[in-house]
Parts: structure tokens; C-alpha cells; sequence
């Protein structure tokens, strides 16, 4: 991970791996098929539109009031194989790849949130691994639903 600056910095960071987000779930939503999975990645790009500009107005504003709250995880994504994205997948394989990338988002905001001293922008970074975790849980709990009851 690089090493930053200022908070500045961070917030750059953040606000420019949200758009990586939303440009993935819009890039995702094109690959699928399922008429069902890709209304859910369209919205879940949707969510990270919502995290950039809650990023951008901090950086603006300098206010980092966002409550903190604990999030449920199953750990499906521990258990299962990535898997690499392309054009014909199947529900199961998008789900995975979508688990894996909330996984990785919750770590970045995880980690991120110990490169500052700032105790405001420290839960900032918490509070968005944890929406990052709510998304992660969506994925899993759909994948518990349709892919391992089926199996």
C-alpha cells in the first residue's frame, strides 16, 4: 500500500478506489447475463457512487460524522475459489467475484483507517469497511440462497 502524506491523500486514495468500484460492478454488469444479477451490479455501482461522493464531500467539508455499526459475516468467501472474470459467466461465478471484491474493499478501508492519526477520518474508514462488509454479506447471503441450498 503507498504511504501518504495528509489526509489529503488518503482521501484521494479512497475516493479513486471507489470509482475502480463503481467502474468494476458497471464492467460486471455488462458480463452477466442473468437479467436479475445485473440490476443487482447496476445498483450496487449505484452504492459506490454514494461512497465517492461521501468521500468527496468530506474532503471538502472536512466532516466525518458517520455511525459506526457491526455487520454479520458468513465467510463464504473464505471458502471459495476466485475466479476470473469473462464475458459468459455463470450466477455462482459472479457472486464470487463480486464476494471477493467487497472482501478486498473492507480490507482497504481497514487498512487505511490505521495509516491515519486523525480519530475522525480513522472511523470514516471503519464505518466505510463496514458498509463495504454489508455489500460482502448481500453477495454471500444470496450465494447461501441459490448456490449451496441447489447444491
Amino acid at each position: 500500500m503507498e504511504t501518504f502524506k495528509n489526509v489529503d491523500e488518503i482521501l484521494d486514495f479512497a475516493i479513486e478506489s471507489e470509482q475502480k468500484a463503481v467502474d468494476f460492478y458497471n464492467d460486471l454488469a455488462g458480463k452477466v447475463k442473468n437479467e436479475e444479477m445485473k440490476s443487482v451490479f447496476v445498483e450496487f455501482a449505484l452504492e459506490e457512487v454514494k461512497h465517492k461522493a461521501k468521500l468527496t464531500k468530506v474532503k471538502q467539508e472536512r466532516v466525518f460524522d458517520i455511525p459506526a455499526e457491526k455487520i454479520l459475516d458468513l465467510k463464504i468467501s473464505d471458502y471459495v475459489d476466485s475466479v476470473v472474470i469473462k464475458s459468459e459467466m455463470s450466477y455462482q461465478e459472479a457472486l464470487i467475484v463480486a464476494m471477493n471484491r467487497e472482501k478486498a474493499a473492507f480490507n482497504l478501508y481497514t487498512r487505511l483507517s490505521t495509516k491515519t492519526d486523525v480519530p475522525d477520518l480513522k472511523a470514516l474508514f471503519l464505518s466505510l469497511a463496514q458498509e463495504e462488509s454489508k455489500h460482502k454479506l448481500r453477495f454471500e447471503m444470496e450465494y447461501d440462497e441459490f448456490v449451496l441450498t441447489e447444491n
